[in-house]
């Protein structure tokens, strides 16, 4: 039946899921144009690079690690991320959560504040579906609306509570208001259970004042367990790192592994970039001696395993060439897209290194510009692979993503689900 048809950017000849689901058997190669461009790939042997070494590092610290999924929402990526050794898997929003849940995620830790009645209804079909389910809260009105809520459904909430900086996002700007709301949540004993301390530190720039954060955090989990704030029971759970900092937040945090579970919680790892987390991984192994000797032990620190291929679409003039794909494919907010391989089918046998001379200036909706020199070999029907700064805003413009070999053989399509 037609609605049945769903025709997706880069399988284009496939129109159901079960077809795509099946995609590897068809032994197509995103060289031989066996896909509709354009399409987004990962490329397998890089994404598993990734995740040893992540694996490893936080392995050699003693932590643990819920790696956002609001990167991928794949749940064919969550799983792998578990096999590889994650605690659980860290989302931003009740929907993403649900998803999570429904593909077998059984520690879920939502680092973000669960508000308004759907959303407190979908973590309670969570819980009741037996998944360990973890929020944050912030204000006194937010422990009390979930407090209510929660002994109404005769169930317990494990939350966290979180600590912010002035002018920051969410999270308690004060020891007092720390204390406001841990008070607070002692007067839903019943049904809101203080399982530990949140922290968000990208929200700060310099290493100084991240380090100073971190150890306020540290310190308000000392304070806590010493007043008995804690629910009896659990493990106390210490939580921060985005992509950026993670190195800074174990080394803060990892001292008191042994009271306390730290639990970091980077995405953007599984595929990083070309762009700024390429970036911060530099700089996390020039200043992080563990990443050092993880970069030493596994040949290389984390790559860029996430692609988007497209034709050169034309050359309507001297220097410019104008490609299939634009802000409706790739994210742009953080860096355009970077033009890494080259391939003429027809004439190239594999794909060659596009020239450093040609560049991204500009993204419409489905175009880029791309300003080459006015001699530049490119011509119309080449195809072009592009590396990406942020993954996150890359994934959430594909409801298919084609998984390959470094050959670009097709091994299988993975679901997103934003």
């Amino acid at each position: 039946m037609a609605s049945e048809q769903i025709f997706p950017k880069g399988f284009g000849g496939l129109k159901t899921a079960e077809e795509i689901e099946a995609v590897g058997a068809r032994k197509w190669n995103v060289l031989r144009e066996d896909l509709s461009l354009p399409a987004a790939v990962l490329v397998k042997p890089r994404v598993e690079h990734n995740l040893r070494w992540m694996a490893e590092f936080v392995q050699k610290y003693g932590v643990f690690m819920a790696p956002h999924g609001k990167t991928t929402m794949a749940a064919k990526l969550f799983a792998r991320q578990i096999d590889a050794g994650a605690w659980g898997i860290t989302l931003a929003t009740a929907q993403q959560c649900a998803v999570a849940h429904a593909h077998g995620v059984r520690r879920i830790l939502m680092a973000n504040e669960l508000v308004g009645r759907a959303n407190f209804e979908l973590v309670s079909d969570i819980i009741a579906g037996g998944t360990v389910f973890y929020t944050l809260v912030d204000s006194l009105d937010l422990v009390h609306q979930l407090g209510a809520f929660f002994q109404n459904k005769g169930q317990q909430l494990r939350v966290l509570v979180e600590l912010g900086v002035h002018s920051g996002r969410t999270g308690t700007r004060t020891d007092g208001q720390t204390q406001a709301v841990v008070d607070a949540i002692a007067q839903w004993r019943g049904s809101l259970l203080l399982c530990g301390v949140e922290v968000y530190e990208g929200v700060l720039k310099d290493e100084a004042g991240i380090r100073a954060y971190l150890g306020r955090a540290v310190d308000t989990v000392k304070q806590l367990q010493e007043q008995g704030a804690f629910a009896q029971g659990e493990r106390v759970i210490l939580s921060g790192a985005g992509s950026a900092w993670y190195d800074v937040v174990a080394d803060v945090f990892a001292p008191v592994r042994d009271v306390v579970d730290v639990v970091l919680r980077p995405g953007c790892y599984l595929t990083s970039d070309a762009g700024i987390y390429r970036v911060a991984q530099q700089e996390i192994g020039q200043r992080n001696s563990i990443a050092k000797e993880v970069d030493a032990e596994r040949g290389a620190t984390l790559q860029s395993a996430l692609e988007v291929w497209a034709y050169v679409q034309s050359v309507p003039e001297p220097g410019l060439a104008i490609v299939g794909m634009g802000k409706r494919d790739v994210a742009f907010d953080s860096g355009l897209p970077v033009v890494v391989w080259h391939f003429r089918p027809g004439a190239h046998q594999k794909p060659v290194r596009a020239s450093s001379a040609w560049e991204t200036t500009k993204l419409m909706d489905q175009h880029a510009y791309l300003q080459i020199p006015q001699d530049a070999d490119i011509k119309v029907g080449d195809m072009l692979g592009f590396e990406i700064s942020h993954p996150c805003l890359t994934f959430d413009k594909w409801r298919y993503v084609a998984v390959v070999d470094e050959s670009y053989n097709v091994l299988e399509a993975v679901p997103t689900y934003f």
